[in-house]
Parts: structure tokens; sequence; C-alpha cells
């Protein structure tokens, strides 16, 4: 078996390196409760895609700090007003939401799709910055040299768990049987999503980014979507006489720390050749859930299509559906 990171034995152990903030649950407490002062003021307009199964609009609403981000929403046209399951979904790092036509399986079997886009990312979402510094490219240090409540991701998390709340109040969803899936950074918007929104019932992450940050480092693995980590200390940080502090402080937006507040239960996707997402980083994750789950792992892929998984995570989701 090809081995990048460490034994699968030793991935079932482990539990991270990076450090958790001593305040992570006041951190996250305090930007829930901002989360619940904010007025969603959601919006729906028709778009011009209208296949003959499906409704599609464009969805808008107020995320913290005033930005107005973009959903695709999708419902089927047939039993649209009786109550139905949904999926929300999270797209790789700086990417968008992508196409309406690779959301229509789901539509198909009777379930409403709502596909964000990341604030300041590829997609209609509103970057209303606010943060002391600057970020070179990436949006993992955005926020990082003031204070930590200004952090991006920070306000990315939450749009996931406002989204997945405004589902939830849909008239047309049952709010009892919504579900969250991505892959990558869509991975990780699908753990904090079922973390800070924990009604969510089932969840699908694939490869998660966003995790155990000093592993990533250690591994001489800060490349690629991870870049910005060894851009930041290079510029600001050359000798890391900050190492502690910077990777303290980039702990309260590490998944890893916020799996425990998981209730849905989950299938992980993994490919033990990752070299952008490390195998250890997600099982950090995987690790501290403590509700029901189970990892599907690919020994021979890394960062890629995984063969059979999108089957896989339709069977999860849909009762009843079975694979060829």
């Amino acid at each position: 078996m090809p081995l990048l990171d460490m034994p699968v034995h030793e991935l079932h152990k482990y539990q991270g390196r990076s450090p958790k903030p001593a305040d992570f649950e006041a951190y996250w407490d305090r930007a829930l409760a901002e989360l619940n002062a904010t007025d969603a003021n959601v919006e729906m307009v028709p778009n011009a895609f209208q296949p003959a199964s499906a409704e599609c609009f464009d969805l808008y609403f107020t995320g913290v700090r005033g930005a107005r981000i973009h959903a695709k929403y999708l419902r089927p046209r047939q039993g649209a007003q009786q109550p139905h399951p949904a999926v929300v979904m999270f797209h790789g790092y700086s990417g968008s939401s992508g196409d309406w036509a690779d959301k229509l399986s789901f539509v198909s079997l009777g379930y409403s799709v709502l596909a964000m886009d990341v604030r300041g990312q590829g997609g209609y979402s509103e970057d209303t910055g606010g943060v002391k510094g600057t970020t070179h490219n990436g949006h993992i240090v955005r926020g990082l040299d003031g204070e930590a409540d200004n952090m991006l991701f920070r306000h990315i998390f939450l749009d996931t768990a406002q989204l997945a709340r405004i589902a939830m109040d849909l008239p047309e969803v049952d709010a009892n049987e919504v579900y969250a899936t991505g892959w990558s950074q869509g991975g990780a918007l699908t753990i904090a999503c079922a973390a800070l929104e924990p009604r969510v019932k089932k969840l699908a992450p694939v490869y998660p980014f966003l995790s155990d940050y000093r592993r990533v480092y250690e591994m001489d693995l800060a490349l690629d979507a991870y870049a910005e980590l060894r851009t930041y200390f290079r510029h600001f940080d050359p000798q890391h006489k900050r190492e502690e502090e910077i990777f303290t402080k980039l702990g309260y937006i590490d998944i890893q720390f916020l799996a425990e507040r998981i209730r849905g239960e989950v299938l992980l996707g993994v490919g033990l050749s990752d070299s952008i997402c490390p195998p250890s980083t997600q099982f950090a994750v995987y690790n501290k859930i403590q509700s029901p789950k189970r990892v599907e792992i690919y020994p021979d892929f890394g960062h890629e299509g995984l063969p059979g998984l999108h089957d896989q995570i339709m069977n999860f989701f849909v009762p009843g559906s079975t694979n060829g």
C-alpha cells in the first residue's frame, strides 16, 4: 500500500498536531450569537435555467458582517410543496457553486439542493472585508494579524450554518432531513456546517481541507492550497518567532476542533495518496467525531476523483438507492 503519511492503523489513532485555543468553545459560541442576531433577509430570484424537472432560483441572504451571500437553489417541480429532504453543497477552494445541471440528480429523486458560493471566491457572494493586514493570495490567513473574531473563515463557516438553517426553514423542506456534502474546501465546510448547525442529519465530506495546519507544515506540504501558510511565514515571521502564536490562532478555524459538535451521521472519503490534504489531517477530524460514522479509504488515490464515491454518497443520502 502506498505510504505518503502514516499506516492506516496509526491514522485511526491520530489526534492532530495543531494547538487548540483555550477559549475555542467560547469563541464559537460568541460567533453563533452574532449569527443568531443577523437578519438573513432571504431573496429568491428565478434563474434563466429552468429544466423540466426543476425550479431554479438564485438565492441571496445576508451573512455576518453584512455580506450578501449567493447560493443556487433547485427544487423538484413535482411534489415541490410537500416536505422533502434537501442537500446543501459546498465547493472547492477559490471556486464557485458551478453549473446547475450537475445538481439535478438529487432533484430527480425529489430532493431540493442549495449550493453556496463562498464569499470572496469565484462565485457571486460578497466579501465585505474589514480585516487588518495583508493576505497575499489566501483566505486561511485572512485576518490573522487582527482580532480573531475577524478571521475570514470564521465568517465563511457561519455562512454554511446559516444556509442550512435557511434550508430547514423553507416550507417545502423537511427540517429533519437536511444533509451536507462537499469535496476539499467543500469537505471542510461540510464539517463546519454540521458542527455549527447540529440538526444536519447526514454529512458526506470528502478529503476535507482546513485541518491540522501544523501537521501540514511539518510534512513540508504547505503547497498548493496550503501554500499561503509558508508564504505568510516567509513574509511576516521569517524566523518563526511567532510560530506557536500563529498556529494557535489558526486553531479557531481548524475544523478538527469543531468535529465534536457534530450530531449527524458521517460518511468520510479519503485518498491515502493525497498530498494536498494529507490523510492524517483528515483523520484528526474523523477521530474526534462522536456521532455514527464510517470512512471509505482509497489507497492509490490522491486529491482527485474517487471512483464510486458519488454513488456511495447518493446511497447514503437517499434510502433505497443501490449501486450498479
